[in-house]
């Protein structure tokens, strides 16, 4: 991103350019190259940050320290590096600490990881061997969904398969743990099920949600673990009650199948992406639209020309900002609140090469994508310490439904800002002026 000139004006209506700085590319063999099973479906960085996962095709899966390092051993810090992986796991590479390969046997689709665990209590388990004796509370996990429709779930620090959890009849598109800090998990599958795992019952299947009657693309958690969404072929956003595993309601608006979602940090908000090229900004108590986006000015939807279908979406941490892929190979970075991206990756300089999905680093700051040849960029977000305001929003959000703030006896306008629909208005969240002094430092 370039220096803007102290009293420069910023056109609003033109994005920055998003930054390159890294990326990670699989060396397949020979015969593996360019071919179908060499996808990126899914990234991943672990909770506390320590460790950066992504399916590099072919059924293998790596597993990286993060923040990557040089080949000096110091945090890459260039403007630009590149790193080339094996993709497969002939290598005696268990033993390296800074790397794991896992030989999943199937095509990945989706990757997770479990709860934060505490490095003081893992240290020692280095040599942990059968699954069954292993302190799971203790241990920092990764669950893989596959082709076949298991789940197999790793323990990240040494390499070692804990279970092979089966019940899936196809693809497990998507995986989520319950963010409560236990070792609860949420599948979806294109055999249109959801199923919860519970992993300190040796990997049960607790409930199968049943309802959807199209592949089920993406679910999440929300982050008070009250609700469950689930988004599928149907044009609309399942919730379910993830105290009494039932349907909630649905959420309808989208005009092609729904590809991907995600809560904000708080949970007030839950933003949601179609192949129609439209991006909605929900409330989840109330089933109420926020707030409609679109990669397309004007919307292309109707057009047979139309190359910018949405393959991802997620949240920031700090819940100001939200990123985007898409077909037409630009990563687009939205602030909450405007009606336009504010940081983009124009195809013709630094594309994301056909980008199937995005993960966020908890500590903020990098976006990692995903692409359809195996590779993995990483790209220069902004870093931004929100306001006081916004940060008692979210405080109070976190353990605070909508109904519960609009019985409460404030003035509308704090209401209204305290349940986003302020969005509708203006961009509160982050000024204009802020905007720039962010964009600047950056």
């Amino acid at each position: 991103m370039e220096e803007m000139k102290p009293g420069t004006k910023q056109d609003w209506r033109r994005p920055e350019k998003a930054v390159l700085i890294g990326e990670l590319k699989p060396v397949h063999p020979q015969p593996l190259e360019r071919r179908s099973g060499c996808e990126t479906w899914s990234t991943e960085f672990s909770p506390d940050g320590s460790y950066f996962a992504w399916s590099l095709g072919h059924g293998m899966v790596k597993l990286v320290l993060w923040p990557l390092e040089e080949s000096s051993g110091s945090p890459t810090r260039s403007a630009t590096w590149c790193k080339n992986y094996l993709s497969n796991a002939g290598q005696k590479e268990n033993d390296n600490p800074k790397e794991k390969t896992l030989d999943c046997g199937q095509t990945v689709w989706s990757l997770a990881f479990g709860p934060r665990s505490s490095k003081d209590r893992t240290r020692h388990r280095r040599d942990c061997q059968p699954a069954s004796f292993c302190d799971l509370f203790s241990s920092l996990v990764l669950a893989t969904g596959l082709n076949d429709g298991h789940i197999k779930v790793w323990e990240v620090l040494t390499g070692h398969l804990l279970f092979n959890l089966t019940g899936h009849q196809d693809v497990v598109r998507d995986l989520t743990f319950a963010p409560n800090g236990g070792l609860t998990l949420v599948s979806g599958s294109r055999d249109q099920t959801l199923r919860i795992w519970d992993l300190t019952k040796g990997g049960k299947t607790a409930h199968v949600l049943t309802g959807h009657k199209q592949w089920v693309y993406c679910c999440r958690v929300s982050p008070d673990c009250s609700m469950i969404a689930s988004v599928s072929g149907e044009k609309c956003v399942f919730l379910w009650s993830m105290r009494s595993y039932t349907f909630i309601r649905k959420l309808e608006g989208h005009k092609n199948c729904v590809i991907s979602c995600d809560f904000s940090p708080d949970g007030a908000v839950l933003v949601t992406a179609s192949l129609d090229t439209q991006v909605y900004l929900w409330d989840p108590y109330t089933g109420e639209s926020l707030m409609q986006l679109s990669h397309c000015f004007p919307d292309l939807y109707s057009s047979a020309v139309c190359d910018v279908r949405l393959r991802s979406v997620r949240f920031s941490p700090e819940g100001l900002y939200f990123a985007t892929v898409a077909d037409d190979r630009d990563l687009r970075i939205w602030a909450l609140g405007m009606d336009r991206p504010v940081i983009e990756s124009p195809a013709p300089h630094n594309p994301v090469t056909n980008g199937l999905c995005c993960a966020f680093s908890p500590q903020g700051g990098v976006l990692a994508t995903g692409t359809r040849d195996g590779q993995v960029q990483f790209w220069r977000t902004l870093r931004v310490v929100p306001s006081l305001r916004h940060l008692s929003r979210v405080s109070l959000r976190q353990s605070v439904t909508s109904h519960q703030v609009m019985a409460l006896p404030i003035p509308k306008k704090m209401k209204d800002f305290l349940t986003y629909r302020t969005l509708l208005t203006c961009p509160e969240n982050i000024s204009l002026h802020h905007l720039q002094e962010v964009i600047a430092l950056n």
